[in-house]
């Protein structure tokens, strides 16, 4: 299709895929500076003025505020971040940062993860604007560096050096949340009232360095395999939340499935059940090793990193089960660690989200989930605003979207793009 054809959200969408902001963890970043700059133009042809914070070179933050017909309402963040995970190249069907649209989809990494949703806010704020009319209250777009690192090196630094930017405004509504999913036969829409918290460890083995010959029962990557196994193999028990009973609820309806066991209910979400199922326990899941610098040689040290995704208010007592889980000869060292969230499915914003996706698709129900990650609502939460996870799409019932996040040929449907856009216009022109 060409250019000129396209719906401005996927333009936009495909405008911010093409610009690569891989972040590998750590500092290590390409940077968000070219994406940032993108952002301020946009926004500077719809008339409003931009502001940019770039704390750590090249690790770029840029906020606009757009004024509201009632000044009395507080205002409403709209956020999302610009930087993407990493994407082998060899491992995808499509140039990763290439924007391609094939098959009715636009593919690349940062499709689902998440600027597809920097486009929808990007493109409802400029359907309102160019139309002259204005939100119902102030809104403030905030487009933050470095989210898949933590926002360490991003929302982190912005909320405690810049909480100005955010002045009047008490809620926030940002990624993984407002898309569908199968129940059964039927179809329903969740909204993120909630996120894990997390903990991302270091395990390291300490040991005697030798000759790779020798009998040697003091070996660190023996020490440190063990460790891994454990943590990596735990099945780690159900542990319900309001917010997880009333999803479990609301699909037992849907679907017509009385069971009490949580993950035969998340069965009826079809390829969103791993998903699901992670967000009624802690998971552990080991994601590098590090040991060693030649065949022959024993080392006398040996590393491991975990992500840790635990249920709010549960880190302490997860954390002590994890020491006694590794053993007495593993040090568990925290990397980084942050809050859990978790608000209650009611109030004006989320009747409005709510009523937003009825008008765009009646009869199809809205559950409030937990989400198993996290976002920059928690540096915004620091501050005392209340986030959501609302970035609505209408999705295929066959299409593994949760499946898609940090994974190999990330896409989205186009015409999602463009139902979301219309869903997001709606909140924001009503709320």
């Amino acid at each position: 299709m060409p250019t000129h054809e396209l719906p401005e959200v996927v333009r936009v969408a495909r405008d911010l895929i093409r610009i690569d902001t891989t972040n590998y963890g750590g500092g290590n970043a390409k940077g968000e500076r070219e994406a940032a700059e993108y952002v301020g133009a946009y926004l500077r042809e719809l008339g409003l003025e931009p502001e940019f914070y770039e704390p750590i070179e090249r690790r770029t933050n840029v906020m606009a505020r757009v004024e509201g017909r009632n000044p009395d309402k507080p205002a409403l963040v709209l956020h999302g971040h610009l930087d993407v995970v990493p994407a082998v190249a060899a491992d995808w069907s499509v140039d990763p940062f290439a924007g391609e649209i094939r098959d009715g989809l636009l593919w690349g990494r940062g499709a689902v993860d998440m600027k597809n949703m920097d486009a929808m806010i990007l493109a409802s704020v400029a359907e309102l604007l160019r139309a002259g009319e204005k939100p119902e209250r102030d809104l403030i777009l905030a487009f933050f560096a470095d989210e898949e690192n933590g926002g360490v090196e991003g929302s982190a630094l912005v909320v405690r050096d810049h909480p100005e930017w955010f002045a009047g405004a008490t809620e926030a509504i940002s990624e993984v949340g407002g898309y569908s999913i199968p129940v059964g036969d039927e179809s329903a829409y969740l909204l993120q009232v909630g996120e894990k918290a997390l903990m991302w460890l270091t395990l390291r083995a300490r040991g005697r360095a030798g000759h790779g010959s020798r009998v040697h029962a003091d070996n660190a990557v023996t020490r440190l395999a063990r460790a891994v196994e454990a943590l990596g193999s735990t099945r780690w028990p159900v542990e319900l939340t309001d917010t997880t009973r009333a999803l479990l609820d609301g699909m037992r309806t849907i679907c017509g499935d009385d069971s009490e066991d949580p993950d035969q209910i998340a069965r009826a979400a079809g390829a969103a059940e791993a998903f699901l199922a992670s967000t009624w326990r802690t998971t552990t899941n080991p994601t590098g090793l590090e040991a060693g610098y030649k065949h022959n040689v024993i080392p006398d040290q040996a590393t491991a990193t975990v992500d840790v995704r635990v249920l709010p208010g549960t880190e302490d007592r997860v954390l002590a089960e994890i020491r006694e889980l590794v053993g007495d000869d593993v040090e568990v060292e925290i990397f980084h660690r942050d809050i859990g969230l978790e608000v209650p499915f009611s109030g004006a914003l989320v009747e409005a989200m709510v009523g937003a996706l009825g008008r765009h698709d009646p009869g199809v129900p809205v559950l409030p989930y937990l989400l198993g990650a996290g976002t920059d609502n928690k540096s915004l939460a620091t501050i005392g605003i209340t986030g959501y996870g609302f970035a609505p799409l209408k999705l295929p019932r066959e299409l593994d979207f949760t499946g898609m996040f940090h994974g190999v040929d990330e896409r989205v449907p186009v015409d999602a793009l463009t139902f979301g856009q219309g869903v997001l216009t709606d909140l924001i022109r009503t709320y």
